[in-house]
């Protein structure tokens, strides 16, 4: 089976998470920190679910009902046939489901995910070897390491100046090219202050102050 990629945003969106478990402590999370505003419906509450803040917890098994209003589900209770049952209520609601138990059989499944800061990489083999995924994910992470998400707080804050100054893609270009080939994650990794400052000072003059960027 083939997916279309893609990034959703579910900031203050609806999202029902069927299933008190570990797994649905993990789907509750990642909708959490995407901004998500998260219900967790079961008879029982895993102790991360029970000390999980910002989510709301609805002790009791899953109503049909509950899929009012909901963006996505996903249905993780554990019972093969209540997660046929959610899956099929959510497509005639035309609410998007990932079934835990069947992920093939759902709307989508959710990728090995290497995060740094806005920096995120998602990667599949769409369910033929999730071995391969999560090893191609830690790949990732060794190489682009936590100076990547600094350096994109330097890369947004230089747009938005530019677009502040009246921004021309074409021109600019080359102040983001020029931040890449000087290496600049390097320097942020080596906490060489000064060799960013000279940089940004030459690509933006003095009125771009570094150091009000980078936490020290």
């Amino acid at each position: 089976m083939k997916y279309y990629p893609i990034f959703l945003n579910v900031k203050d969106r609806p999202c029902l998470v069927a299933g008190g478990g570990q797994v649905g402590a993990r789907k509750a999370k990642t909708l959490v920190s995407a901004g998500a505003w998260v219900t967790v419906v079961s008879p029982e509450f895993c102790d991360h679910l029970v000390e999980m803040p910002g989510i709301r917890k609805i002790q009791r098994c899953f109503d049909p009902k509950d899929l009012d209003q909901i963006f996505l589900v996903f249905a993780a209770t554990g019972d093969t046939a209540v997660n046929r049952q959610i899956q099929n209520l959510a497509r005639k609601a035309r609410v998007l489901c990932n079934s835990a138990d069947a992920p093939d059989q759902g709307d989508f499944i959710l990728p090995a995910v290497m995060n740094r800061g806005d920096l995120i990489c998602a990667v599949s083999t769409c369910g033929a070897s999730p071995a391969l995924a999560r090893k191609i994910r830690m790949d990732l992470d060794q190489a682009y390491g936590p100076e990547y998400a600094t350096f994109l707080v330097l890369m947004k804050a230089v747009r938005e100046k530019l677009l502040a100054s009246g921004h021309d893609p074409d021109g600019h270009k080359h102040i983001f090219r020029t931040m890449m080939e000087r290496n600049l994650p390097g320097l942020v990794a080596a906490n060489d202050m000064a060799a960013i400052d000279a940089v940004m000072q030459e690509l933006l003059g003095s009125q771009f102050n570094v150091k009000e960027l980078i936490p020290q």
